[in-house]
């Protein structure tokens, strides 16, 4: 499966929030791939809903794909107009931030073994972080 490192996927969802102007808490939290490398877990979290909203890349045989998971809640969520209108707008933010996660990934290679290396994400360097 292609390697998206923490550091790469961290300046992928900086860029969706700069350009969209919306997504401000959307964060990357470590997350353990194959060989313990640390590739990365987008979390997106809801304010109008108690559910956990993640988005990972998904080896699915010749391509990688993008999935957004809502984790289930044990309960009724109950919402006025204004509330489901809300969490619409935080669930479509995720659906785009997916699509654009998707679209940065089309042709990206980084090799796992540099993964550390801050120089390893084309177009982003040590340098932009300062």
């Amino acid at each position: 499966m292609p390697f998206h490192s923490k550091q790469t996927l961290e300046h992928w969802v900086a860029e969706f929030v700069d350009s969209r102007g919306a997504g401000d808490l959307i964060r990357v939290a470590v997350q353990d791939g194959s060989g313990g490398d640390d590739t990365g877990l987008v979390i997106v979290p809801l304010e109008n809903a108690p559910n956990s909203v993640w988005i990972e890349p998904r080896d699915t045989g010749d391509e990688l794909n993008w999935l957004i998971t809502i984790e289930p809640t044990d309960e009724a969520l109950e919402l006025t107009s204004f509330e489901l209108n809300a969490l619409t707008h935080e669930l479509q933010v995720a659906a785009e931030l997916c699509a654009f996660l998707q679209e940065k990934s089309l042709g990206h290679y980084e090799p796992q073994a540099e993964a550390g290396n801050e120089s390893t994400t084309p177009g982003h360097s040590a340098a932009d972080e300062r």
